[in-house]
């Protein structure tokens, strides 16, 4: 797979090469970029006793991306995503699917965009927090969402000096993957930029799931952010109902913070708390939880940058449950790690 995936992008390169001078007659132009990042990985104790000391090398991530763009107006993006959905219990191989394939028309300061492509439900946030290399966003990584959807969307600003902006997308609420049921996904961000460095945003989707099984959303952020410091703070709802009309209510509440100390080296950390157990805890890849319990997640952390391009970041991830239902304290969770990033 990864033969024919590498020729296929190798052809891609040389005809992008032969007909460069062509594309920049016309006003196109193309590139191809990409990332990687994973871990040295050290389980200290974990919630399930068999994770207890477990260690090696993973990537969590590979991007291989090409941005085109066809004209003032018109551009276009194709990104692959290499990576597992590690669960500890089957060694797999690493796998490519595309993670963007969009074309994005832009209008005045609008722009409309189809296919697959990120969503509003953290974009901005992502960027603010900076550290998806070390570890997803809350929302993300409590699956409250998805980072992607199959669908049509229209952002961009709503005053002449761009104080609000809109994220607004209509999808098929299946990520990337195939749609296979009538149900389908609405997106709302509305930004107040206050200053250059300083935005709150307020975001809600609702999701038509198969059956009875909807769930909608709400979350409040507020974002500060300069050169070399940056700050987040946010809470979030989601209501999820089964198909047997049961509705269980999700809350989870994060603050984190970066700044730089040196030209090579940022500090890091970040505090998230779940006020209830998340039934699909045991299944977050790489990072498993306790289905039964809540509990406050720490992360520490010291980015080294020797250049832009390249970092080591040792970092420490913690866990702490309160007491579950049943009147037990789960194991908490210590994972060390170092974090290794490069880009091209």
């Amino acid at each position: 797979m990864f033969k024919r995936l590498f020729t296929i992008l190798f052809i891609i390169s040389l005809l992008t090469n032969t007909f460069a001078q062509d594309k920049k007659e016309k006003g196109s132009e193309g590139k191809f970029s990409g990332y990687m990042f994973g871990d040295y990985y050290y389980f200290i104790d974990n919630h399930k006793p068999e994770l207890k000391d477990q260690r090696g090398f993973w990537f969590r991530r590979i991007y291989f991306t090409y941005d085109y763009k066809i004209n003032k107006d018109f551009s276009t993006r194709l990104r692959l995503e290499m990576s597992n959905e590690f669960n500890f219990e089957k060694a797999k191989t690493i796998v490519p699917f595309i993670k963007d394939a969009w074309l994005k028309y832009k209008f005045s300061k609008q722009a409309v965009i189809l296919g697959i492509q990120p969503t509003p439900t953290w974009e901005k946030l992502e960027k603010i927090w900076g550290y998806r290399l070390l570890e997803k966003t809350p929302l993300d990584l409590q699956k409250f969402g998805s980072s992607r959807d199959f669908g049509v969307a229209m952002k961009g600003k709503l005053d002449k000096k761009g104080i609000f902006e809109y994220h607004v997308m209509f999808g098929n609420g299946s990520s990337n993957k195939q749609e296979i049921d009538k149900g389908k996904s609405g997106m709302l961000a509305v930004s107040f930029n206050l200053t250059k460095s300083v935005l709150f945003q307020v975001y809600g989707d609702y999701a038509d799931n198969e059956g009875e099984a909807d769930w909608y959303t709400l979350q409040g952020f507020f974002g500060y952010k300069i050169d070399r410091f940056s700050l987040g703070m946010l809470y979030a709802f989601q209501n999820r109902k089964n198909n047997a009309g049961e509705t269980t209510g999700m809350n989870v509440a994060s603050i984190f913070a970066s700044g730089a100390v040196s030209e090579n080296f940022t500090l890091i950390g970040r505090v998230d708390r779940k006020f209830e157990p998340n039934p699909d805890g045991d299944r977050i890849p790489f990072i498993p939880f306790d289905p039964t319990a809540p509990y406050t997640f720490f992360i520490l952390a010291v980015d080294w940058h020797p250049v832009k391009e390249v970092k080591m970041i040792p970092n420490i991830e913690y866990t702490a449950y309160s007491e579950n239902d049943r009147g037990f304290t789960p194991t908490d969770d210590i994972i060390g790690r170092i974090t290794f990033y490069w880009e091209f």
